[in-house]
């Protein structure tokens, strides 16, 4: 049995007031906070490490290397990807599904057509209308019901020979829904479609297994991963990531540059351009060393146990309605109470020390879907409580109180 005081022991932001009220912190699908052992990578990196990777021969700079690319064979394990140099270092998810919606610019036509759904975070929406708007390619939408669920006959109907990728989040972020990716990645290999999976509010919960899925692309995200900020992954098939272009030009991405011509480097260095984040980098591999200790399957059993008790306490207000019920869900709450605005909600819950994300959550065509202006979000990790849900739920109650 997990021992939740001795993991929340490890969290320093999370012992302190805000407003004169404990923190309870709620907003993990933003982000999530930072264990002492993530800190201290960071702080010994900076005091011990602190050089350029791949480009000196001198000793720090060796040091920092391997620790860099310690970091990308982590990664490649963790995802059981079948190669590291399949493992493209981002700052982030957007920035990855950036270099794949650039990328295959050299590949789409008019014509083609790209399929995303309704529940995608903006990250998964613009670049392929910038991708389309380049190429002449069209965006097809995948529907949802009235649950939040994917529609898959739907789905299913949209993929055809025209079809050259399918783009789809793994979990929403706005609603917690569970997509069954493993089917849509069959079905759009069937017509002969690469497949981008949005992985950000997954990896944090699921065990995830590249090989076994066939994704063509996943992305991650550091920081949703109790990792710092300003780093993520791509993980992209050796062929794919071989057949598309490089998203940016720079140092490291070169095998030889002239006036005349420049060649590029083998994978991964291809897709890197210019000095990254090194010590985001290194403190990655200790994030995810971290979770892995903890187990992911044990992450994914409690914070199921914990998103069905504050369902359940949350359920019990008057005038509660929630957004997003669908078959299978993560740990995402996100919810109306009558018709006050989710601003004014979130605005007190902060006052009483309880963080939470209110608005559309960067996913605004669900909230059109629904024909509302957002909802409250709260976002449960493995440091949450049941005490943090009472609190929450109690929060709830005194804003409906004052706004009513």
């Amino acid at each position: 049995m997990l021992n939740i005081a001795k993991i929340r022991a490890q969290f320093p932001a999370l012992h302190q007031e805000v407003h004169g009220h404990p923190l309870v912190y709620l907003d993990n699908g933003a982000t999530t906070q930072k264990p002492q052992a993530v800190i201290d990578a960071i702080q010994q990196y900076y005091a011990e490490q602190n050089s350029n990777i791949h480009r000196g021969v001198h000793y720090l700079s060796q040091l920092a290397t391997d620790a860099y690319e310690a970091s990308r064979t982590c990664i490649q394990k963790h995802l059981n990807a079948q190669h590291s140099h399949e493992i493209i270092f981002t700052r982030g998810i957007t920035e990855a599904i950036n270099l794949v919606a650039h990328g295959f610019r050299s590949v789409l036509k008019i014509g083609d057509e790209i399929i995303v759904s309704t529940i995608e975070h903006h990250s998964n929406i613009v670049p392929w209308q910038m991708a389309c708007d380049a190429t002449g390619a069209k965006l097809q939408i995948i529907p949802m019901d009235e649950n939040g669920a994917l529609k898959m006959d739907a789905f299913h109907a949209l993929l055809s020979e025209k079809t050259k990728l399918v783009a789809v989040n793994h979990i929403s972020n706005a609603l917690g829904t569970i997509n069954p990716i493993k089917e849509m990645i069959d079905a759009a290999h069937q017509v002969g479609a690469a497949i981008l999976i949005d992985g950000a509010q997954a990896a944090p919960h699921l065990s995830i297994d590249v090989q076994e899925l066939d994704a063509d692309f996943y992305c991650i995200s550091g920081h949703k991963m109790y990792a710092p900020t300003g780093i993520g992954a791509l993980y992209g098939k050796e062929k794919w990531l071989n057949k598309i272009p490089p998203y940016q030009g720079g140092g490291e991405m070169i095998a030889t540059v002239s006036f005349e011509e420049t060649t590029y480097a083998d994978l991964p260095h291809k897709f890197e351009a210019g000095t990254p984040n090194i010590a985001g980098g290194v403190a990655f591999k200790t994030a995810i060393d971290w979770l892995n200790e903890i187990g992911l399957e044990n992450i994914a059993q409690y914070e199921s146990k914990l998103l069905q008790y504050a369902s359940e306490r949350l359920s019990e207000i008057d005038g509660f309605r929630l957004i997003g019920n669908a078959p299978q869900k993560a740990g995402v709450i996100s919810f109306m109470i009558n018709d006050l605005h989710p601003y004014d909600i979130g605005m007190i819950l902060d006052k009483l020390g309880i963080a939470v994300r209110t608005g559309h959550h960067c996913a605004q065509p669900v909230m059109d879907a629904f024909c509302i202006p957002g909802t409250v979000r709260a976002s449960l990790a493995i440091y949450n409580t049941k005490d943090d849900v009472d609190r929450l739920v109690e929060g709830v109650k005194k804003a409906k109180s004052m706004l009513s």
